[in-house]
């Protein structure tokens, strides 16, 4: 019953940890403008992100325009495309997995150890679709932070952390969270396995070892006595049957 209430709770967190990495790939603010020195134009404002350049004056909307062209990005942009849409994907295949592993679900029938290998592989994937998160949210913040402190810089060219990195930190987390418990619940443990039973050489218990088959004598052959034959209380002569009732032949009668 606890193995399936954190199977249920990881599950969650694994749901949040994947709607906020879909949030993260999708937002536009990954780059914001660095209101800093002479850079004094506050009511302008733009946005970088994995898609598509944004930008926001006071009291007028957003205006966006995708890239052009892919290959005219650079590397860390790029790299991030791809580590994210592989996040999304392994999360969203961990997510599907484990609703086949779940002990609330009867896609598994009988078989325990087939639902525990189906959540162990699961949760590895959701730890994955985690580190697919956090590589790119990393390097970029790593880029932002470097060409911050760039004395070659201008300060228009400077950007900040935008609230799509912190997003991707905070769904990596929960990415994490979820997988480890996924993988965590289902390790067997030692209790649940065999005993074992170890014997050590001062046992009383002693070898047993398997004696020569023994040699049949011949058993000695015993003379029954004959039966003797057994007289019977009227004698027959040639086969004929003496009876004390007198007998007709030839219609005569002998007494």
């Amino acid at each position: 019953m606890a193995n399936s209430a954190l199977e249920l709770v990881a599950l969650i967190v694994t749901l949040i940890g994947l709607v906020g990495t879909a949030a993260s790939t999708g937002m536009p603010m990954w780059r914001v403008t660095a209101f800093i020195g002479e850079n004094i134009i506050v009511f302008e404002t733009r946005y970088e992100g994995l898609w598509m350049n944004c930008y926001r004056q006071a009291d007028i909307r957003m205006q966006c325009k995708v890239y052009d062209s892919l290959l005219a990005l650079p590397q860390d942009l790029q790299a991030a495309r791809g580590l994210m849409c592989c996040a999304l994907a392994l999360g969203a295949l961990g997510m599907l997995f484990s609703l086949v592993g779940l002990q609330c679900t009867s896609c598994i029938q009988n078989n325990d150890r087939a639902k525990r290998l189906v959540l162990i592989l699961s949760g590895t994937m959701i730890v994955m679709a985690c580190i697919c998160v956090i590589i790119p949210v990393s390097w970029t913040g790593h880029v932002i932070i470097r060409d911050f402190y760039n004395p070659l810089l201008i300060d228009a060219q400077r950007r900040e952390l935008g609230e799509a990195l912190y997003v991707g930190w905070v769904a990596a987390a929960f990415l994490f969270v979820g997988g480890c418990l996924f993988i965590c619940c289902n390790i067997p443990s030692e209790e649940k396995s065999p005993q074992r039973y170890i014997y050590t050489r001062n046992s009383d218990y002693t070898m047993y070892t398997p004696q020569p088959p023994q040699q049949l004598q011949p058993q000695q052959l015993v003379m029954l006595p004959q039966p003797q034959p057994v007289l019977s209380r009227y004698p027959s002569t040639n086969g004929t049957y003496h009876s004390r009732y007198p007998s007709v032949r030839s219609g005569v009668a002998y007494l």
